[in-house]
């Protein structure tokens, strides 16, 4: 991780031995010996996103120079080196707002992980310093929680997709992990179409019972069964000049795909209990988080609907792999129940953006807005800190497939290991399941079994 290292040593060794070693990491460095002239060197605007300062130097120490640049400039981390391991001293420098402190004699692979993480501590503050400044301005991160907002490679491909579908009249399937927004695709495709005029009408298959479903999709006629009093079109008809979305369609029980598939076909439904047909002009926007070839294999969804469903499909990267989307959404997520619960929340602290940034999110964005919902109501500062997130996500551990070290205490089971490899591959294709039991070795029904095995545990 490349990074700008303003170092201040009065010993001429150590300062030219620090410059050559963190160089050849990839750092470029600045020295000073004495800290009057390192500040003269910020003052004179030397771009720095680190300063390494050791403590007792002659002149001013190591200690009243963290001072001043902690109140004049708080958005550089410094990096104080302590000699003798006195911990009074790092405490002291801790309290002048040093991010962290190293002491003598210290390992250069230690030393290069402070730095590591300041340089990331300084991202963040940077990253959540913008996003706050983006919500005072108005500029695209919306208060409303179903906005379609995102600015990592995936989305913007995403983006440009539904731009490029937006115009077609062709049935779309939107696939993807539980919570990473479907309905939200389908909202913007509606929105951005010849159709943004007509309804949106939103079922989800999985939530109605199955010996309603087939009225809620088709409507009925007055006595068609005990409780048809009145007759009803259905949601097909409802939706003419807009757009049907049917949401969890893995779910729609086989008995009813091939009314569901002529009515596809014909553009005509027939309620229950009628006697003759009716058109309807909607367009059909489907979505599932299943593996529809899977279920097509197992005889669990007709094959000829799939392929009528699935003439464009859009498949949604999970949040895992959307990279600093996490911060983006977050931001908006805090602005909106912030404003709601009428309280001062402004947005993250960089810590807590860290533990965002680290955890995995199984339940995507869904999870991640029930999460800042948590964070505002609990907070009583105007930033979310790591307390006010919930434990889960302040002890997630490193999710790298392999730990590394050879501490006992960091090794993980054949399970685990599976696990991690498994979301790595998936990560690395963005979710297609299909490529990565591929890449596995296995078939989609061993991939779909662990997934849903794992879903299980959680």
């Amino acid at each position: 991780m490349p990074g700008r290292i303003l170092i201040v040593e009065d010993d001429a060794d150590m300062l030219q031995t620090l410059e050559k070693s963190l160089g050849r990491r990839g750092f470029t460095t600045r020295g000073f010996r004495r800290a009057d002239e390192a500040l003269r060197a910020l003052d004179e605007g030397v771009p720095v996103d680190i300063v390494l300062t050791d403590i007792n130097m002659p002149g001013m120490s190591g200690m009243a120079l963290c001072e001043r640049i902690t109140l004049n400039r708080p958005h550089i981390p410094v990096v104080v080196v302590t000699g003798f391991g006195s911990l009074d001293t790092a405490v002291s420098a801790i309290r002048a707002g040093a991010y962290d402190f190293v002491t003598k004699p210290f390992d250069m692979d230690q030393l290069v992980l402070v730095m590591e993480r300041a340089l990331q501590h300084r991202f963040l503050q940077e990253e959540v310093k913008r996003l706050r400044q983006k919500v005072e301005r108005g500029g695209g991160v919306s208060a409303a929680p179903d906005d379609f907002v995102g600015e990592s490679s995936a989305m913007k491909d995403l983006f440009n997709l539904v731009e490029r579908v937006a115009d077609s009249e062709s049935t779309i399937l939107i696939t993807g992990e539980s919570g990473t927004g479907k309905e939200v695709v389908a909202r913007a495709i509606h929105a951005q179409s010849p159709r943004r005029s007509g309804p949106f009408v939103p079922i989800n298959c999985a939530a109605v019972p199955e010996h309603l479903l087939e009225s809620e999709l088709f409507g009925h006629v007055r006595g068609a069964f005990t409780d048809a009093r009145t007759t009803r079109s259905g949601l097909f008809v409802e939706a003419n000049g807009g757009v049907i979305f049917l949401d969890e369609i893995g779910e729609l029980p086989l008995s009813l795909q091939p009314k569901l598939l002529r009515a596809l076909q014909e553009r005509k439904v027939r309620p229950v209990g009628a006697t003759s047909e009716l058109p309807f002009d909607a367009r059909v926007v489907a979505a599932t988080n299943r593996d529809l070839e899977l279920a097509v294999e197992e005889g669990r969804f007709r094959e000829d609907l799939y392929f009528r469903i699935n003439v464009i499909n859009i498949e949604l990267p999970p949040l895992r792999a959307r990279g600093n989307d996490v911060l983006v959404l977050a931001q908006r997520f805090v602005e909106h129940f912030a404003e709601r619960s009428r309280k001062q929340v402004k947005g993250l602290s960089p810590q807590a953006a860290q533990k965002l940034l680290a955890y995995s999110w199984p339940g995507n964005v869904r999870e991640l807005q029930n999460v800042i919902e948590r964070a505002v109501a609990l907070t009583r500062f105007e930033l979310v800190s790591v307390d006010d997130l919930p434990e889960k996500i302040q002890s997630y551990r490193d999710s790298r497939v392999l730990p590394e070290g050879d501490d006992p205490a960091g090794f993980i089971t054949l399970e685990e290991l599976e696990r991690r490899y498994i979301h790595k591959v998936l990560d690395a294709l963005g979710g297609s399941r299909t490529l990565a039991a591929r890449t596995l070795g296995i078939d989609r029904k061993t991939l779909y079994r662990k997934l849903r095995e794992e879903e299980g545990r959680e």
